[in-house]
């Protein structure tokens, strides 16, 4: 099974089963959408705040249920930050941002069935040492009715 989509602005994603060939699974690409959408807006805001890093990634991990539909039930989602200049109270603050104004892909999913933790790792190397981790705030489901109009 092979399926080409082309979006409005011209890019193209082929979808299948074939990961030698570059296919997608449409299912995890929504989970690669959730952590790129949410790290575009997370290095935003940490660059507003003018946080000096030179690590950034995310990892994203995901539960289906076993019965049809096989919808996420859970995903956890983890910022790590890594740099000179970071400070714990700006990444916990650029995470929550994300998970609760800016991310429509958190919002569509939060809206649904789908609890996702948004977790975040942080090592400042700078002048005050320090390292930091935990969870930064919980969303979903059913938890976005200012969406669902």
């Amino acid at each position: 099974m092979r399926f080409a989509a082309e979006t409005g602005t011209g890019r193209r994603l082929t979808f299948g089963d074939d990961a030698e060939r570059n296919e997608h699974s449409p299912v995890e690409i929504v989970a690669a959408a959730l952590a790129a959408c949410s790290a575009m807006d997370v290095v935003s805001i940490l660059d507003k705040k003018r946080q000096v890093y030179d690590v950034y990634r995310v990892d994203v991990r995901a539960e289906q249920r076993s019965e049809y539909p096989q919808v996420y039930t859970r995903i956890d989602i983890t910022h790590i930050v890594n740099g000179t200049v970071v400070l714990e109270g700006a990444v916990r603050r650029a995470i929550e941002l994300s998970a609760s104004k800016y991310c429509p892909v958190n919002a569509m999913l939060s809206a649904g069935a789908t609890e996702v933790h948004h977790h975040f790792r942080m090592r400042c190397t700078g002048a005050e040492p320090k390292e930091a981790s935990g969870e930064v705030i919980v969303t979903g489901p059913d938890r976005r009715p200012d969406i669902v109009a």
